[in-house]
């Protein structure tokens, strides 16, 4: 009985060691197995594995694509508009073997610190480079920039067991300190563009005015010459048929002139005239006619 009392708390412990020889690899992660600090071997399957319980310990990366978004940095492209730019990359563990050996114990953090002293140093270097202007890198030709700064980064990540899978830029923008200068020289070409306009409104307006004024001239200096034409075209035919109506009756010729003398001689408040009786102007007021020895 004192026997079987000794052997149980043996039994525990040497199946809690057996347990801890065993471990399960994730399809989503690759696993390496250490003895003091050394690699002894690699478990990048998945399924179950063992290591030595006690002198051996697993450590564990992803496997999958990961993220890493970069702090914003600020570049100058050739046209000296400085930009500040925030970028990401995706990238995996390719050999976690090289990766462990460069990265140490600091793991995923240290690696990123790393990649991202990568990328920085290469994005500055493509977006500035000659001929790339800060219009290109707004331009849809910055996704042609961003494969050129994936295949700089590339050689240098796989230095530490990273492949970059591509890098993109998030947001490209100017410095604080440049936006109220920019806004105000943008403000300040549009209202130049503004005045411009305007001054050219202006001179198509006064060109027009010009051409309306001397067509309303030329209309009214055409009317007037065809209304003096007509007017002395009526003047001649009334002329002829007064000559023809006179040269018919003699008579009736004396009696009209007489007609329009009282007509002109007797208009508005002019009622009096101081003539002789025997004058030949009332020949016909006093119903008379003609004097006979005229």
């Amino acid at each position: 009985m004192k026997k079987a009392g000794f052997l149980l708390p043996i039994l525990v412990v040497l199946g809690a060691i057996g347990l801890s020889a065993i471990f399960i690899v994730d399809e989503r992660e690759k696993a390496l197995v250490l003895q003091f600090g050394q690699i002894k071997s690699v478990k990048e399957d998945p399924g179950l594995a063992f290591k030595i319980p006690l002198i051996q310990e697993v450590v564990r990366y992803d496997d999958r694509i990961l993220s890493l978004d970069t702090q914003q940095i600020e570049v100058t492209p050739s046209d000296d508009r400085r930009l500040v730019v925030d970028a990401f990359a995706r990238y995996r563990i390719a050999d976690v073997v090289q990766f462990r050996q460069a990265v140490g114990v600091g793991g995923m953090q240290a690696a990123e610190q790393r990649l991202e002293g990568i990328l920085n140093p290469a994005i500055r270097a493509v977006l500035g480079a000659e001929g790339v202007t800060s219009n290109t890198i707004l331009s849809p030709e910055r996704a042609f920039l961003a494969a050129r700064i994936t295949q700089g980064v590339q050689a240098r990540a796989a230095a530490i067991g990273l492949e970059v899978v591509d890098v993109r830029l998030k947001q490209t923008n100017l410095p604080p300190q440049n936006l109220d200068a920019t806004f105000a020289r943008m403000r300040a070409e549009r209202e130049r563009e503004a005045a411009d306009e305007i001054a050219r409104g202006e001179e198509a307006a006064q060109r027009v005015r010009a051409q309306a004024d001397r067509t309303v001239v030329e209309l009214v200096s055409e009317s007037t010459r065809e209304a003096e034409i007509t007017r002395g075209e009526a003047d001649a035919e009334r002329n002829n048929v007064f000559a023809e109506a006179f040269g018919a009756d003699p008579d009736f010729f004396e009696f009209y002139r007489s007609m329009t003398a009282y007509e002109r001689a007797l208009q508005g408040q002019n009622s009096t005239m101081v003539i002789t009786p025997d004058s030949e102007f009332f020949d016909y007021l006093d119903g008379t006619g003609p004097r006979a020895d005229r």
